[in-house]
């Protein structure tokens, strides 16, 4: 079995995993340097780094590694720790490096003007799979967004019925105006999103915050999940610009 290529396809599922590699030997271990072992979200695994109660703990470890989404290295000396002595003639040391495997990251983009674009562009740079989403057909588009995973020109409303973002997912809101920005954003806030911005000042931000709440649709605070662009003091003239601050 090809570890890689059971990565791929993990990942091509939109699950998670981690990546056990044995990095680092001194002495007499039951395997080799780089040996691997792939651990999946439902607990499987792919491959072996030997065996045993050094397996078990790796396991144990990786598990903790998709959670937390952070690598870690252990250490294992077999010769001073008597729970790792399983009969075998192994006295080594080694170290065992575990990286998360994650998903493709999702951005969603939800408006399609000039903002956009540039932000479009920026995440195919970075890595992100990107959703675009505008109900105007002249912006909503194969030819302004021809690398994005999709496009959809649709009403808003109609669009994130259809849509589900997960804990992988990223929102970012650029519509063009106001009224479409709260109907976006209302629905954004209910989903298991990990990140949702919105462009705007901090006046359009206040107003936002303030008529949600006074509507009954902030009572349970989820709209300070949102980051709201930083946008500078000085005049900013060219979308591209913006884009970072989103």
């Amino acid at each position: 079995m090809d570890i890689y290529e059971e990565i791929v396809k993990l990942r091509q599922e939109g699950r998670r995993g981690a990546v056990a590699t044995i990095v680092n030997v001194r002495g007499s271990i039951p395997s080799f340097k780089t040996a691997m072992m792939l651990v999946r979200d439902d607990g499987s695994i792919a491959g072996t780094i030997g065996g045993g109660c050094v397996e078990a703990e790796v396991w144990q470890a990786a598990r903790e590694v998709m959670e937390s989404e952070k690598p870690r290295t252990l250490t294992f000396n077999l010769n001073q720790n008597p729970k790792y002595d399983t009969g075998l003639v192994c006295g080594g040391t080694l170290d065992i490096f575990i990286e998360p495997v994650l998903p493709p990251a999702l951005l969603y983009i939800f408006g399609a003007g000039h903002v956009a674009v540039n932000l479009y562009k920026v995440a195919k740079e970075a890595g992100f799979d990107v959703i675009v989403v505008d109900d105007r057909e002249a912006y909503a588009n194969r030819e302004r967004f021809p690398e994005a995973h999709e496009v959809i020109a649709d009403d808003f409303e109609q669009a994130t019925a259809r849509l589900t973002p997960n804990e992988s997912s990223y929102i970012v809101i650029v519509t063009r105006g106001h009224r479409d920005d709260m109907r976006v954003l209302r629905w954004a806030v209910q989903t298991q999103a990990r990140y949702i911005g919105m462009i705007g000042s901090p006046a359009c931000a206040g107003r936002i915050g303030h008529r949600s709440y006074y509507s009954g649709g902030d009572r349970g605070g989820h709209y300070g999940r949102t980051h709201r662009s930083a946008t500078p003091r000085r005049a900013r003239t060219t979308s591209h610009e913006l884009v970072p601050f989103t």
